[in-house]
């Protein structure tokens, strides 16, 4: 076996024992992808399926981390470890996770009962979307029983990550939009729980109707549960029990009727194939160069070609 290899397998045998700056190290990795990313799902995958994710989303500023936080402290009060994923795009200067408010959190950083880690897109091919599950995969594998998966904000990607998890939590705040600016987000779509956050500003009532009208015109499928809107004050805890005991409720509802087996199987099956459809991108990319490809670009330029038959003529060289 192979040096790279082995410091992965020796990496993963220490985060497996507690080492927090080896299951740090091997985040990274999982960030990069490439060949090392692969080593670590190949250890991580049989000893998957015992961790729950919730994710936590709604728009910037709306208190996620505050909340979060507010959770972390609830979990750990019952002597209930947990691992935080802060999901942000990537930084356009240093590669790096944007970290925001996430400052907020650090009271518990020093609680080995906590891990929290800021991801970022970085290099890997096919971004958050195939680096976030490996990563929930590796916190699971170590050990966590809960995953909190709290998203920046409220674009395609954050809502898409957001909906990966076991447990859906959107968070709003008083006056925020309306009930058809949170459909148009996708919010309406994957969220298992609303809270307004902040509720104890003007506005509560009146997003609590928005929210209440919209789920009365949405077709909530066959699991036939109604995402509850709560309310609560990050700040302060209020309404922060109540909130997990929602998760909790949610939880057992999905376990009992089968829902959670479907939705996970779903996500695996969306995970090969975004992990298909990814590679075969980065092969037809390595195709965009050389005489071939300059060749035919100069002739769909001078229209000697149109440019699907330029495809059909460059993806020849592709192996069935």
């Amino acid at each position: 076996m192979g040096r790279r290899s082995q410091s992965v397998n020796e990496l993963f045998a220490g985060a497996r024992a507690g080492d927090r700056a080896a299951l740090a190290r091997l985040l990274s990795l999982i960030e990069r992808g490439s060949d090392d990313a692969r080593a670590i799902g190949r250890l991580s995958y049989p000893l998957g399926g015992s961790a729950y994710t919730v994710g936590m989303t709604g728009a910037p500023g709306a208190g996620k981390s505050t909340l979060t936080s507010a959770i972390i402290g609830l979990l750990r009060s019952s002597g209930t470890e947990v691992a935080v994923l802060a999901i942000d795009p990537s930084s356009p200067f240093t590669g790096g996770a944007i970290l925001g408010d996430r400052v907020r959190m650090q009271d518990h950083a020093t609680d080995p009962g906590v891990f929290i880690r800021s991801m970022a897109t970085r290099g890997h091919l096919g971004g958050l979307s195939l680096s976030t599950p490996q990563a929930i995969r590796l916190l699971d594998a170590i050990g966590r029983e809960w995953v909190l998966v709290e998203t920046v904000g409220v674009g395609q990607v954050e809502v898409e990550i957001a909906g990966k998890a076991d447990t859906t939590v959107v968070v709003v705040n008083p006056g925020w939009g309306d009930s058809v600016q949170a459909n148009k987000a996708g919010l309406m779509e994957i969220a298992d729980i609303f809270v307004i956050n902040k509720a104890d500003r003007q506005g509560t009532e009146g997003t609590r109707r928005d929210l209440e009208q919209m789920l009365d015109l949405s077709d909530l499928g066959l699991e036939s549960w109604r995402p509850p809107i709560l309310t609560a004050v990050g700040t302060t805890g209020q309404g922060v029990a109540e909130l997990w005991a929602s998760v909790l409720a949610h939880r057992d509802f999905i376990t009992s009727t089968g829902a959670l087996s479907q939705r996970r199987e779903f996500r695996l099956r969306d995970e090969l194939r975004d992990i298909i459809v990814g590679r075969l991108e980065q092969r037809a990319r390595g195709l965009c160069g050389g005489e071939q490809w300059n060749a035919l670009q100069d002739d769909v330029l001078n229209r000697r070609m149109d440019p699907w038959a330029a495809a059909d003529e460059m993806l020849k060289s592709v192996d069935a």
